[in-house]
């Protein structure tokens, strides 16, 4: 190939790129050499200036430093003294005050946890206490008879009831109930004028027995109940079975006999018939000691597969009569009950609660106080709210083996809720009852006291011939004053007394004042 053939303009182009290069490296290299004398100045310039502050630093180091010492000396050494102090439980005025405050702080936080504790351990209890007074102006009584006017007294209650630890899913408890009153109000003269409801007063009570001055506190109730949810080992939260065992000293009504509108002499009904089945209180089927208790065991229950409407039985075993009801020949012949309970809804879903129950004792004393039979009978007790401030209710007793004074008994009545008439803790209640004459009373005249002697000896009766049944009606109005206290009028008239049809109908005005807390 010729060099006239040969392409120039290539060879040209790369000869120049080749002597480009260095020139333009050299520029390069003028350009970081600059850089370099601009950061180095720059450099010396903050070395002069960082030791300038060096200086300045190190002067006010020199400056402050016996002021830092000290200051730092005091707090070394109140920190001692507050070391010191709490060391030491006792408050001292020579020592800081922070201390103090400390101890301060330190006797308030033990303080609330003491309380604390201390709640911890009442969570669960519950007291209650009252204080009913009853004054009582009969007419119709003859003057003869002791304790024959006016007549006062007073009863208090206080109970208490105490959770146990559970026992797995078995919860416990104790309840404990204290009574202490004076005066007998006007039972004992309607006892010696032989009405069959011989106790107009039923909060009067009297421990003492025969003597008005003593006042003697007696412990009436004091059992022990235990819950157990079944099936047994089941999971207690979808539990709707409970068994309830229940053993002590206890009042039978709290377990059997219930009513909701008549069941409370301290705030509804004060004659006895009224309060509890006339058969049972008043015809003296139970058995209790001279207070009114008696040992007892009890067995419950309760299904609750339905909420609304739950269902319960329940059996009780208890000690009867003079020794039985006093620990001495309990078991020897005991009063036996048995009830059957059953919630239902009428009148547009309102509550009611319907009771039938039986009982038996295998020896009993009869109405003469001499002979012994069996006693045995049976009962019903019923309450039924039919509106919203009113609610029925009705007691039935028939005594079906035993020679007793009356065989039946019916009681009605109702209580009426005050919010008719814009008193919502007011109420109104209103009863009647009848206690028919049995066979066997009626079967020869009887006697009854007109007027007791000094000994309280009868020196004048009379004599009648039992027939029909002995009539008895109550009304009271509860008026509410403040929430713990509460006066109550009541009006009684009872008619033909011990089923004595010429007997003079008795009426007794009273008045009953509680305080309940």
């Amino acid at each position: 190939m010729s060099l006239a053939n040969f392409p120039l303009r290539p060879l040209a182009l790369a000869c120049a790129a080749l002597i480009a290069v260095p020139a333009h490296a050299a520029a390069q290299k003028d350009e970081t050499l600059r850089l370099l004398e601009k950061m180095n100045a720059r450099l010396e310039q903050l070395e002069k200036r960082n030791a300038e502050l060096e200086q300045q630093v190190k002067a006010a180091t020199q400056h402050a430093s016996p002021v830092l010492e000290q200051r730092v000396k005091t707090l070394e050494e109140t920190q001692a003294r507050v070391n010191q102090g709490l060391d030491n439980d006792n408050v001292s005025e020579y020592e800081p005050e922070l201390t103090s405050r400390l101890k301060a702080v330190e006797m308030d936080a033990l303080s609330v946890k003491k309380a604390a504790r201390k709640i911890d351990a009442l969570d669960g209890i519950k007291a209650g206490m009252s204080l009913t007074t009853v004054a009582q102006r009969p007419s119709g009584l003859p003057q003869g008879l002791k304790d024959g006017n006016s007549q006062l007294n007073y009863r208090t209650d206080v109970t208490v009831e105490l959770p146990l630890d559970p026992i797995g899913d078995t919860e416990q408890k104790i309840f404990a109930h204290v009574r202490i009153g004076q005066g007998q109000g006007l039972n004992a003269p309607m006892s010696n004028l032989g009405a069959f409801a011989s106790a107009p007063n039923a909060v009067a009570f009297r421990a003492s027995g025969a003597s008005p001055d003593d006042s003697v506190a007696i412990l009436g109730q004091a059992w022990y109940q235990a819950s157990i949810p079944l099936p047994f080992g089941g999971f207690k939260p979808r539990s709707r079975e409970k068994l309830e065992l229940t053993f002590g000293k206890m009042d039978l009504f709290g377990f059997f006999d219930q009513n909701v509108a008549a069941g409370d002499e301290g705030r509804q009904f004060l004659n006895s018939i009224f309060v509890h089945n006339p058969l049972l209180d008043a015809g003296a089927q139970i058995g209790v000691d001279a207070n009114g208790f008696q040992p007892g065991f009890v067995a419950s229950y309760l299904n609750e597969f339905n909420k609304p409407e739950p269902w319960r039985l329940s059996l009780g075993f208890f000690g009867s009569g003079k020794t039985g009801s006093n620990y001495q020949r309990s078991l020897t012949s005991p009063l036996i009950m048995a009830q059957a309970e059953k919630t239902l809804r009428f009148f547009d879903g309102l509550p009611g609660h319907y009771r039938a129950y039986f009982w038996q004792r295998s020896k009993a004393v009869d109405f003469d106080g001499v002979t012994t039979t069996k006693h045995a009978g049976w009962g019903l007790s019923i309450d039924q709210r039919v509106g919203d401030g009113v609610t029925l209710f009705s007691r039935y007793g028939q005594q079906t083996n035993g020679a007793v004074r009356f065989d039946r008994a019916l009681t009605l009545g109702a209580e009426i809720s005050g919010a008719y008439w814009s008193r919502g803790a007011d109420a109104i209640g209103i009863a009647v009852g009848a206690l028919h004459a049995s066979n066997e009373f009626r079967a020869s005249p009887r006697e009854a006291c007109l007027e007791l002697d000094a000994n309280n000896q009868c020196i004048n009766s009379f004599t009648y011939n039992p027939s029909g049944a002995e009539k008895i009606a109550e009304l009271y109005y509860r008026y509410r004053i403040t929430k713990q206290f509460e006066l109550t009028p009541n009006l009684q008239y009872l008619t033909q007394l011990g089923g004595n049809a010429d007997a003079s109908a008795v009426k007794i005005l009273g008045l009953r004042a509680q305080l309940a807390f």
